[in-house]
């Protein structure tokens, strides 16, 4: 296809997409839970009374003591409280008011989330987990450690660490993210192409319903077959189902160290083919595989200079991979000779394996803290999307060519956990106009709808992406989505209007 007939190609798909609009080829999806729930039979300081008499003092925030912790990014309406149990116990009371109130819920963890799925409205009030914030056990013989959903995931990470294992869960928000919030999101990470998601690492649960009651399913065991494994319909529903405030979570053997390097690939073909070389070459001790495009590593050097690369520009793509195994100095050596095999056969354009904590530390530092420069593109979205490995090249082009008709300055960045086919893109139009953040999600989702992929692969739908949930799932599924809300929740009141 000549170049002038691709051009026209993309800029039919374009005037096609603004004539359909979001809902072209789908349905637009009504919101079940913020239209079924009732307002409060009660008045708010009737309600805030009642919730007072359940928890102490600090267990109930409101007006100039609500802080920015609580709320989401640019919000500026407050809740009628945030409310913050400290036990199963007190969530069940509190849910057991608000329940019978009819009162809008919104659970809260550590407030890392991207899609808006953690936001409140002046009529609702925030349940906030941060005082469930107790590692209750480490069990050594069974390689498993209970929880608080209020726990930081770092502080789950160290501990783990201290007693010789790992929690192979690992995020650059692990400051941030709690356990409880990472399970009502299935949260994925840097090391999903190991371990999984976080749904792989989650043995037994406890939640609290809608109207109070308390499912106490706080399995120790890998094998339980004994029915129906009901923690896997909380886990990734967002806090729509039920609030997570315990869990058991399994834990794995410790490495002995990580053998991290940088590398250069010239193209497309060559990324699929690096990723099968490590896989076979590295028998299973491949732990993280993360690409950066060239733009995105053009970015880098403009913009957070005081993250050198080890690698020259104008590489097609920068990918990061990490090993982890049982012999630190061993699994280096074995390492290098298989990126230096890649070299010579030509998978590899260049290399830069780190010797030591603080070289890995730098190489890391490209992919988890360039982030904080984004706003020197101005006004940003950041999208996370999962698709077929073999595609991520032509989606990738596809969405540049597409938005780039719509807007010839945006900046478009691209990288992600390749391993696992999850791609996150960085879309800078040069404005923050609700027509222009729908003209840009109608060509991200829509080229994910051609694709077959998802429109979410590890942050969840929320209020962001609850438009085009069905450019990803079948009117069967989110029908029985429903069912599942409505059974749970016959009163709409927990987390209205997101997901569903």
């Amino acid at each position: 296809m000549s170049d002038d007939h691709r051009n026209d190609e993309i800029a039919a798909n374009v005037t096609r997409r603004r004539i359909l609009g979001t809902a072209g080829g789908a349905f637009v999806l009504p919101s079940l839970s913020a239209g079924d729930a009732r307002a409060a039979s009660i008045t708010p300081d009737t309600l805030l009374k009642q919730l007072r008499g359940v928890l102490d003092d600090e267990g109930v925030l409101t007006g100039d003591k609500i802080s920015p912790h609580y709320l989401q990014r640019r919000q500026v309406d407050l809740p009628i409280a945030v409310v913050r149990p400290q036990s199963t116990a007190e969530t069940s009371a509190v849910m057991k008011i608000c329940h019978a109130a009819g009162q809008p819920v919104v659970p809260l963890g550590g407030n890392s989330g991207l899609v808006r799925g953690t936001q409140a409205n002046t009529a609702e009030i925030i349940l906030a987990l941060d005082r469930m914030d107790k590692i209750e056990t480490v069990n050594v013989a069974n390689r498993s450690m209970t929880v608080g959903a209020g726990v930081v995931l770092a502080d789950a990470q160290n501990t783990a660490a201290e007693n010789g294992f790992l929690l192979p869960l690992n995020m650059g928000s692990r400051g941030e993210a709690t356990i409880g919030g990472m399970i009502a999101t299935n949260a994925g990470g840097e090391e999903v192409v190991r371990y999984g998601m976080t749904r792989e690492s989650v043995l037994g649960l406890e939640v609290v319903l809608a109207d109070g009651t308390v499912i106490s399913s706080m399995n120790r065991m890998i094998k339980n077959n004994a029915g129906y494994d009901l923690k896997h319909m909380f886990i990734g529903s967002e806090g729509t189902l039920g609030i997570v405030t315990r869990a058991v979570m399994r834990l794995r053997a410790k490495p002995d160290g990580a053998s991290t390097a940088l590398l250069a690939v010239a193209d497309d073909d060559g990324v699929l083919k690096l990723l099968r070389y490590l896989e076979r070459a590295l028998a299973g001790t491949l732990t993280s595989f993360e690409i950066m495009w060239s733009d995105y590593d053009q970015f880098v050097r403009k913009y957070t200079p005081y993250l050198p690369s080890p690698l020259k520009a104008g590489y097609t793509y920068y990918v990061i991979v990490e090993v982890t195994g049982s012999d630190a100095v061993d699994d280096l050596a074995r390492f290098k000779r298989v990126i230096e095999n890649g070299r010579q056969s030509g998978l590899i354009a260049d290399a830069a394996v780190a010797d030591d904590e603080k070289s890995r530390e730098e190489i890391w530092a490209l992919r988890e803290q360039a982030g904080a420069a984004f706003s020197e593109l101005g006004p940003f979205w950041g999208y996370d999307v999962s698709l077929p490995i073999g595609d991520m090249a032509e989606y990738g082009r596809r969405v540049k060519a597409e938005v780039t008709v719509l807007y010839p300055e945006a900046t478009l960045l691209f990288l992600g956990h390749v391993g696992d086919g999850n791609l996150h893109i960085i879309a800078a139009p040069g404005s923050r106009a609700p027509d222009v953040k729908k003209a840009v999600d109608d060509v991200v989702y829509g080229a994910i709808r051609d694709l077959g992929g998802s429109v979410s692969a590890e942050h969840g739908i929320g209020l962001e992406k609850k438009n085009y949930l069905a450019w990803s799932r079948t009117p069967e599924e989110i029908a029985l989505m429903r069912n599942l809300k409505a059974m749970l929740d016959p009163k709409g009141i927990l987390n209205p209007g997101k997901l569903i």
